[in-house]
């Protein structure tokens, strides 16, 4: 890395300078404003992380002003979310409105929002490490955009985490790595923001040696910045060296709480420790205490100069990392203070920032304060001819056409799992463009999810053809998995947060690449809650995926309580931006399969669809009409209509079908009217009964529920058994809705191995436990 500087290049080293201050005092006013001079009715801290800010502001100065080009994609660490407002501030996309209510209702998020910002922002970030990850994968779809045609290669951009170094401490960051290496990543870059302070400790000194090894092990190119241009030209003196070997073995610590002390301290623990050693003393001497507390603190994260060498070094695409040394609180009066993670300044001291910088009193949100008008003039000159100002907006992307219905899978006896394969299989023959868009993944159970058919119609993505040894040998096997570019499946171990960020990153596609995919990912219903943080931020950011959890509940009866689901349908939900749907028929299935593929695509009012479906086999029922549709699409309908004076009905969902269609016949001489209502999803008939209750006080005209419709076929107090393979709560606050009495029937606790009939007689899911639970209700009657 050179220290020589053509004279272009140093204007923009000046240039970027000059922004890096600004930054670091638009971030550290906007926190302080929000703190303590915007008006507070609760009286509690409304916070900010002005020293993870400070630390950061010449790594995204020299990135945004410098590197960054309008294809690359940036997740910037959470805690610098006020860095990337101000940056927008300085390029006119961000209001002052916004900046003043900051972490405030309406204002400028905590962390960058996709969904939630008014400032561009390309992948939301909060929970911490999974903004980084999602990088990787979004590398991998542009590849597969490439690949397959829909974008040309000259086009690709790189995909770039600025990352806190606690962030290296999550343990989603190696399980992406290993998948990066496993896909071959390129054109992925990861900036360390080194400053090894956390909320709690400093970092162990002796973990920067193991990043290089297990990063260089994956095929990643580590590029340290630990020096500055000072420091070098300093080691290049005599007594240099000496100073270097002492930076390179003073504990990190160490170095924050000198960092903190200032330059006396400096000087007087040098002293002690080199000052007897050759050269040594003339060399500190040569620096007042000022000019040595900025030497000592001039690490490579913090000099534009190194940053700007480091960003060209990498203008291939090899996937890159840069540790970045930097100091937290860096030009702040809380430098390297170990309280200084959720430690703001004071208003005094806040006031002597200002006048360093030569801000006016009243004049602190001012883009270009404190500077002079020529300077100004440069300044926002340069701004205004960044790359980054000049990007243009992503074209729309276009929708995939969705057809009219979907084939229903032929067969008396049929499980949803299944007729889902075989859904998917009818598409991938069609020739409908809709086949074309579907990508599909899963965590090592493509097979056994039923998905193969679909990868042996398709093949698998890969970027360098890879011949199938069994095929060639003549071995038979049912997976007939060709891999190369124009495969349609995408292959992942066994590790659901690397399904989710890559279903996220995938759902992703239109807003990041302007070309739409069609996301399909299953995974084992129990094991969505080991991805649920990854669904959680995927969900966050508006990503449009399918996600399939089969087999559900009891129906993985033999392999015992740990892969068996609880409480997946209250996730289904409880999740915002992603609607729960459990069929119980195929027929059903190919419906909502098609409602899906269209929801996906919505603008407004579209979403990420979760299916919940079984392994069971149960009989198909015939209808006599598609008048059942509508309603079914709505979250329920009836299959056996209430009588006029019904005094019961039994309302299910799923793979128990069977059990309450038995019940039903075995109740219906007994109790005339008997209703059964087949609940598809719970979350959608709950949402829309929440939904009329809010109408009460937003100032909307109440419409009545999908669900008040459906049980108003029930006279009040009536009785209403409810049951699912799941937690009973999915559906027993039915009787809430119009005044029913209810007994619910579910799964509450962990199971344990058996055949169905066995475990359905111990946790009450069988005909005759809901034949009990209706007579119950009489009972309390």
């Amino acid at each position: 890395m050179t220290d020589t500087i053509a004279p272009d290049r140093q204007d923009t080293v000046k240039a970027l300078d000059m922004l890096e201050t600004r930054l670091r005092w638009l971030s550290s006013w906007t926190v302080h404003n929000a703190n303590h001079l915007r008006a507070k009715r609760d009286g509690l801290k409304v916070g900010g992380h002005q020293a993870s800010c400070a630390s950061m502001t010449a790594i995204m100065s020299a990135l945004y002003f410098h590197a960054l080009r309008p294809q690359d994609r940036v997740a910037v660490k959470p805690h610098a979310g006020p860095v990337l407002h101000a940056i927008h501030y300085l390029l006119g996309d961000q209001s002052l409105d916004q900046l003043q209510r900051f972490r405030g209702l309406g204002g400028a998020q905590s962390y960058p929002s996709r969904t939630k910002d008014q400032i561009p922002v390309d992948f939301s970030t909060g929970s911490v490490g999974l903004g980084v990850a999602i990088t990787a994968f979004a590398s991998l779809v542009q590849d597969y955009l490439i690949a397959h045609g829909q974008m040309p290669a000259a086009d690709a951009g790189r995909m770039i985490a600025l990352m806190g170094d606690a962030e290296l401490d999550e343990g989603n960051i190696y399980e992406c790595l290993i998948e990066g290496y496993k896909h071959d990543l390129r054109n992925c870059w990861w900036v360390v923001d080194y400053n090894r302070q956390s909320l709690d400790s400093t970092t162990a000194d002796r973990m920067f040696r193991r990043f290089d090894d297990i990063f260089q092990t994956c095929g990643w190119r580590v590029l340290t910045l630990k020096y500055g241009k000072l420091q070098r030209a300093a080691f290049q003196r005599p007594g240099g060296r000496t100073l270097e070997e002492w930076i390179d073995n003073c504990p990190n610590a160490e170095f924050a709480a000198l960092t903190y002390q200032g330059g006396a301290a400096w000087r007087a623990r040098l002293m002690a420790d080199i000052g007897d050693r050759p050269n040594v003393a003339a060399l500190l001497d040569s620096f007042d205490d000022d000019a040595l507390a900025t030497l000592m603190t001039n690490l490579g994260g913090h000099c534009v100069e190194t940053l700007i060498d480091a960003f060209d070094q990498a203008a291939d695409d090899i996937p890159t990392l840069f540790i970045a040394y930097t100091v937290k609180g860096y030009g702040l009066p809380l430098a390297g203070h170990k309280d200084n993670h959720s430690g703001m300044m004071t208003p005094d001291q806040i006031a002597q920032l200002r006048a360093s910088l030569s801000i006016a009193e009243g004049e602190e949100w001012e883009p270009w304060g404190g500077l002079g008008a020529n300077a100004a003039a440069r300044l926002k000159a340069f701004v205004g001819d960044s790359p980054l100002a000049r990007t243009r907006a992503q074209p729309a992307a276009e929708p995939v056409p969705v057809p009219a219905r979907l084939p229903v899978p032929p067969g008396a006896q049929q499980s949803t799992q299944a007729a889902f394969g075989r859904i998917l299989l009818d598409l991938a023959k069609s020739g409908e463009p809709l086949g074309d868009r579907i990508v599909t993944t899963a965590p090592d159970v493509t097979q056994t999810t039923n998905l193969g058919a679909f990868v042996n119609q398709r093949g698998l993505f890969r970027r360098q053809e890879l011949a199938d040894v069994f095929q060639k040998a003549k071995i038979p096997s049912a997976q007939k998995w060709a891999q190369h570019e124009a495969g349609q499946h995408i292959e992942l171990g066994i590790a659901e947060n690397n399904f989710f960020l890559l279903m996220a990153a995938l759902g992703l596609s239109a807003p990041l690449f302007g070309q739409r995919l069609l996301p399909v990912g299953t995974v084992y219903d129990p094991f969505i809650s080991r991805g649920l943080d990854a669904l959680n931020y995927g969900c966050y950011q508006d990503a449009r995926f399918l996600l399939v959890g089969t087999p559900s509940g009891l129906t993985l009866a033999a392999e015992g309580g740990a892969h068996q689901s609880i409480n997946t349908p209250l996730i289904g939900m409880g999740q915002p931006g992603l609607t729960y749907f459990e069929p119980a028929f195929a027929d059903e299935l190919a419906l909502i399969m098609r409602w899906a593929f269209d929801h996906m695509q919505r603008p407004a009012d579209g979403g990420s669809v979760y299916l919940r479906l079984s392994t069971r086999q149960i009989p198909q029922i015939e209808r006599p009409d598609d008048g059942w549709e509508a309603d079914a699409l709505k979250g329920g309908y009836w299959l056996r209509k209430p009588g006029q004076d019904a005094k019961a009905a039994i309302a299910f969902t799923g793979a128990v079908a069977p059990e309450a269609l038995t019940a039903w016949e075995q109740l219906a001489d007994d109790l005339p009217g008997l209703g059964l209502l087949n609940v598809t999803s719970p979350d959608l008939l709950h949402r829309g009964w929440s939904a009329r209750r809010a109408a009460r006080w937003t100032g909307k005209k109440p419409e009545l529920s999908h669900a008040e419709t459906l049980l108003s076929a029930l006279p009040p107090g009536a009785g209403l058994v409810t049951v699912l393979d799941g937690s009973p709560g999915a559906l027993s606050w039915l009787g809430g809705v119009t005044g029913l009495r209810v007994s619910p029937l579910g799964v509450d606790r962990f199971g344990q191995c058996g055949d169905l009939p066995d475990l359905h007689r111990t946790y009450r899911l069988d005909a005759e436990a809901i034949i009990d639970a209706t007579a119950e209700l009489f009972l309390r009657g």
